[in-house]
């Protein structure tokens, strides 16, 4: 699949952000990645997550995302929470936002206009999911249930959004 992906150039750059980076960043992190690989796109892209909070900065992702995503056979292992910086914007050809909150947090962060731009909801990129309803849903004050849901929104839109990032990267448009 690495034909039609220009690999000379320097990797596509996305940052995955939600509340406090231990639930949906990282297992949507997590989960891009892997079907970044599966896909072929694996060097062509390199995905990464931040919270717009510090309250969790070092811990690892919450247990019921690490059991959910191992039980589905992906690795959330490795992760440990950051903090969005602002600075990032530059560095990033998208920032993906796993709720409306994180989408208005993130803009107002922005330092112009062409960096808003890059700010974009997940599940936008979800054919099946119906505008305006594009949240993923915050599994933290509920069960391993919500998280399963969480997984599975975060698979529905991951697909949309590696197609997204192949015809730009065959495009050269960014």
């Amino acid at each position: 699949m690495h034909d039609d992906v220009g690999m000379s150039h320097e990797p596509y750059r996305i940052c995955l952000v939600c509340s406090g980076n231990i639930c949906r960043s990282p297992m949507a992190e997590v989960v891009l990645r892997e079907l970044a690989s599966r896909q072929g796109l694996g060097d062509a892209v390199e995905i990464d997550s931040a919270g717009t909070g510090d309250w969790h900065v070092g811990e690892r992702a919450d247990l019921r995302a690490l059991r959910v995503l191992a039980g589905a056979g992906y690795d959330g292992e490795a992760h440990r929470a950051r903090r969005f910086d602002p600075g990032w914007f530059a560095r990033r050809d998208l920032i993906i936002a796993l709720d409306a909150g994180h989408e208005r947090t993130l803009r107002a962060w922005a330092p112009d206009d062409a960096a808003r731009a890059k700010v974009r909801l997940l599940r936008s990129f979800d054919p099946a999911a119906n505008a305006p309803e594009f949240d993923v849903s915050d599994p933290y004050y509920d069960g391993e249930s919500a998280f399963l849901t969480v997984l599975g929104q975060v698979e529905a839109a991951g697909e949309g959004l590696l197609d997204h990032v192949r015809a730009e990267l065959v495009a050269g448009a960014r």
